[in-house]
């Protein structure tokens, strides 16, 4: 029988006690624990500590079942069910094994006298700052089924808007794909035969081309190993590299400029930073609070560092619009509706407006794309495809042309 390693609250003591306990499941140990008089706040099988559990399922609770998650426990709460009672009913209805988990851990932090905010807040692998700042708000105000619901249309928003930009890069990865098998096919095998066909012509003066081709055929069969250790060491340094300040920073600036994705990112930026500022302003979070959230949210260093710069200012007593207007990093459309809203008092309304004509944008930016980049990729392909028939076929057209010149 598995044992399980506990963290639990003495109602009696008011302490804090550590022991362990056997039991079947997790559920079950949780169970023995209660029957004891104490209420458990962590239960961990033996020898697997947390950051294991967590490495283990980080990034395995998809977006669908997080909004399914906030949708559920919206309406049970709305219907007027308890906030524990709500949590376990979600909890037994759950499939996704890692959510289960992390709802049981949730519950029997709630049930130690822990909001829900603060619960979530220890799962930030699932439930992250702009999720965790909404139910606070949510339970601060006595609106937290609201902001469920919120949460659940702000992630499939965001969910939606992931999938437009992967579908962007879809076509253009798949072809670069076909061309590097291509090309490594045509070195590896074809290249090498046609050197074993000229190096038995005495006096064969193979043009630059071939030269060049035939060079890198040789070093790619005969040294492979060596093409290989470049390729694993180039890739991680550079994944290291574009972890820090100087990589991201780069990486960042080369989104919101390179063509032709540039005005896609900047379109899907600004409908992030509208529609995470749409969800916040809703649930009543503070200004400063939201702008602070929203800066982590658009997941670009240029972009959230102007909104810090108008948070500052802002904080000084200028309006939101008034310190994001003139922004480089920001389309005029964004300051312009802001400016609106605040003048009317319907910010989030304005808010909401932009976000969805950004939506709409960024479903025509990938149309555009997809319609400009493949006449470009395809020239791409035809130019590498001329290089290596050229490689191949104009040693044999000087040989012919020998042979006539001779006779």
């Amino acid at each position: 029988m598995p044992t399980y390693r506990y963290k639990a609250h003495n109602p009696k003591t008011g302490k804090t006690i550590s022991s362990t306990v056997q039991a079947d499941t997790e559920s079950a140990a949780s169970k023995l624990i209660s029957a004891q008089g104490f209420t458990p706040i962590h239960v961990r099988a033996e020898g697997k500590t947390g950051i294991a559990i967590y490495d283990a399922f980080k990034n395995r609770v998809p977006a669908k079942d997080r909004v399914l998650f906030s949708r559920q426990l919206s309406t049970l709460i709305n219907a007027g069910l308890p906030l524990l009672q709500a949590l376990r009913s979600v909890e037994e209805q759950t499939v996704n094994k890692p959510l289960k988990l992390i709802q049981s851990e949730i519950i029997t932090a709630v049930q130690a006298g822990s909001t829900l905010a603060d619960a979530m807040g220890k799962h930030p692998e699932v439930f992250n700052t702009i999720y965790v700042s909404m139910i606070a708000a949510g339970e601060a105000s006595g609106t937290l089924d609201k902001s469920l619901e919120r949460l659940a249309i702000q992630q499939e928003k965001e969910a939606d808007l992931n999938s437009k930009i992967r579908g962007a890069m879809v076509y253009p990865a798949i072809v670069v794909f076909v061309m590097v098998m291509v090309v490594g096919f045509m070195i590896v095998k074809v290249i090498p035969q046609v050197k074993q066909m000229y190096e038995g012509l005495p006096g064969a003066k193979l043009p630059l081309i071939t030269r060049i081709m035939l060079t890198i055929s040789d070093f790619v069969v005969h040294r492979w190993y060596i093409v290989v250790l470049l390729l694993v060491v180039g890739g991680f340094f550079t994944t290291r590299w574009a972890r820090t300040g100087p990589g991201k920073e780069a990486i960042d600036k080369f989104k919101m400029h390179a063509w032709p994705f540039g005005t896609l990112f900047m379109k899907v930026y600004m409908a992030r930073f509208a529609r995470t500022g749409t969800t916040l302003v809703a649930a009543g979070v503070p200004m400063l609070q939201m702008l602070n959230i929203t800066s982590k949210a658009v997941n670009n260093v240029h972009v959230e560092r102007s909104i810090a710069k108008a948070s500052e200012k802002v904080r000084a007593g200028k309006s939101l619009a008034d310190s994001l207007e003139h922004d480089p990093n920001f389309l005029p459309l964004v300051p312009s509706m802001i400016k609106i809203g605040e003048q009317s008092g319907a910010l989030e309304d304005m808010m909401a407006k932009a976000a969805e004509y950004y939506e709409k944008e960024v479903d025509q930016e990938v149309a555009n794309i997809s319609a400009t980049i493949e006449p470009v990729m395809m020239i791409l392909l035809g130019i590498v495809a001329f290089g290596i028939v050229a490689a191949v076929l104009l040693p044999i057209y000087g040989l012919a042309g020998q042979s006539g010149l001779g006779g």
